[in-house]
């Protein structure tokens, strides 16, 4: 019995990974952080903006990193805090 080949599909863009349409295109690269295949033109831009960032991180996984990274805002600050509970 044959088995199906499924095709891959891009996290970003929900696009498929086919060799036939992909190759010529710029190809796939797979996400470091997320671990998934991904097109290349869908990974986080470098400091060049035609140039890809090193690690290789998708635009979700950066999109995620720099909203976890963001400073807490000024309205959480202003809140006290119990101390000796």
């Amino acid at each position: 019995m044959l088995l199906s080949v499924e095709p891959r599909y891009c996290k970003v863009c929900k696009q498929g990974l086919y060799r036939d349409t992909t190759l010529f295109r710029g190809g796939w690269s797979r996400c470091s952080v997320c671990d998934e295949f991904v097109h290349y033109s869908c990974l986080a831009s470098g400091k060049v903006s035609f140039l890809k960032a090193r690690p290789r991180v998708c635009k979700v996984c950066r999109a995620g990193q720099e909203g976890a990274s963001s400073p807490p805002s000024a309205e959480s600050a202003d809140i006290p805090t119990a101390v000796g509970s």
